[in-house]
């Protein structure tokens, strides 16, 4: 069983930045960042393969950024120009297989944007 750790959530500015991070304890193909603001469905907001290919929803498009170093078993979401509309718990999940993205799931972190 894999575990996920995120962390760098926090209360933050309209049109400020923060970068989240997502540390898995072993070895894991794709992972993904999902977010749930208050009363409202998860959603994915972007993924990345093993092979650093990504997808955003359209939402963040131009403003986050998903990466990950494969040697750390580390991902990480740059967001910038952050809006009220991105405040959300935000969750860091992973797949075990090739074709899985959300076999393991971490704790979530909360991300606040307010002035």
């Amino acid at each position: 069983q894999v575990q996920l750790v995120e962390s760098g959530g926090a209360l933050v500015q309209p049109g400020g930045s923060l970068r989240l991070s997502c540390a898995a304890s072993g070895f894991i193909f794709s992972m993904g960042w999902y977010r749930q603001p208050p009363g409202k469905a998860r959603e994915l907001v972007a993924s990345i393969t093993r092979a650093g290919n990504t997808n955003y929803v359209d939402s963040v498009k131009g403003r986050f950024i998903i990466s990950r170093d494969n040697f750390k078993n580390t991902m990480y979401l740059q967001m910038n120009s952050l809006k009220p509309e991105d405040t959300a718990v935000y969750y860091c999940a992973a797949g075990r297989t090739v074709l899985s993205l959300n076999d393991y799931w971490g704790q979530g972190t909360q991300v606040t944007v307010s002035s």
